[in-house]
């Protein structure tokens, strides 16, 4: 089994390796039929199964956290005043600084020089910091979503190599079910295994679900470094969780309910606005950067995907095990998987941890 973590946390003890064919490249179709991996941390036992069977295993007294934040298809190929090409990421949901975007780049961005779209429209690139550029548009800055929408590109991550989903394919899949609100710039993965016809089961059976928004950034999936492990902080996301919403957890909480946030993102929201149990409504944004040992106010269980080494959601996973008194640890079920050849990353499999 794992080793202990050390006292003094580090990305080493979430490192592994896997062979690049389990890196999935594109969905299950349908996406329900996707392999279920479930963890009773109180039996210690690990069954595998089918997503769409995902019902069996839920308590009786269930509530679904799901997030309900919309991809939007953020990378943009432009080209320099060189005639050079430059790929680039808007990064939405992040604040605005005097009416520009805030986007990081594949390559150098010389200041004051112009990014072509089209001929007539163009960023400008006007100033940098140490991690992102900042462009103003030729356009008013409350169309940027709109022009995305024409001419940006599904952002899906640089591990998924020679993807064959198409662009009019990738905008599809790459979004839940549930999918309500523009401002991600990555998938809240988990819920990408969700069918209506698994959510319809689902409610039949007595098992509840309530929505919230966390718009996905750099806090998600940006690498991290020992910094962030000494700040404790990730990089900001915006989220939002309507009174309604928060009222309807903090109920099911204090009546028994077995919660169990559908992905990381939901987590993080979670256990940003709660305390022991009571949540409140409203818009906000989010550094909390979720390690092992926590004390989850809200969480009880997970439902998430197999992530990539060294990240803070392995880091997550990890804290939602230790908190539960697990005998195994992350890299212990990472190896399980490995040997079960079930897929790993945004487009992978799902696993179930209560």
């Amino acid at each position: 089994m794992q080793k202990r973590l050390k006292t003094k946390l580090s990305l080493e003890d979430f490192d592994y390796t896997l062979p690049p064919e389990l890196i999935a490249k594109a969905p299950q179709s349908p996406r329900d039929t996707s392999r279920l991996f479930v963890y009773d941390t109180k039996n210690d036992e690990v069954t595998f199964d089918v997503f769409r069977n995902i019902g069996k295993y839920l308590p009786p007294k269930t509530l679904l956290v799901f997030n309900n934040t919309k991809v939007i298809p953020a990378r943009l190929y432009v080209t320099k005043e060189t005639g050079g090409k430059a790929e680039i990421l808007i990064l939405l949901n992040e604040e605005m600084v005097d009416g520009l975007a805030k986007v990081i780049a594949d390559r150098q961005l010389p200041l004051g020089k112009k990014l072509f779209i089209t001929p007539v429209l163009y960023f400008t690139v006007v100033r940098q910091d140490e991690q992102y550029f900042f462009l103003a548009p030729s356009f008013p800055i409350a169309n940027l979503q709109k022009v995305l929408l024409r001419y940006g590109v599904t952002p899906l991550p640089p591990y998924i190599k020679k993807t064959p989903l198409k662009e009019n394919e990738a905008r599809l899949k790459y979004q839940s079910v549930l999918a309500k609100y523009g401002g991600s710039v990555a998938a809240p993965t988990a819920s990408l295994h969700f069918t209506k016809r698994v959510l319809s089961k689902l409610l039949n059976q007595g098992v509840e679900k309530v929505e919230i928004t966390l718009h996905v950034g750099m806090g998600t999936f940006a690498p991290i470094n020992e910094g962030h492990i000494k700040s404790k902080t990730l990089f900001k996301e915006s989220f939002e969780v309507t009174p309604e919403a928060a009222k309807r957890i903090t109920e099911a909480k204090k009546a028994g309910y077995t919660i169990i946030p559908v992905g990381t993102t939901s987590t993080r929201t979670l256990e940003s606005i709660g305390r022991e149990g009571v949540l409140r409504g409203g818009k906000g944004q989010t550094d909390i950067f979720i390690t092992p040992p926590f004390s989850f106010k809200v969480l009880d269980g997970l439902i998430t995907n197999f992530h990539v080494p060294k990240s803070s959601l392995m880091m997550l996973v990890e804290a939602v095990l230790k908190s539960k008194g697990a005998k195994r640890g992350i890299l212990d079920l990472y190896t399980i998987a490995k040997r079960e050849k079930f897929r790993f990353y945004s487009f992978g499999d799902a696993m179930l941890i209560l």
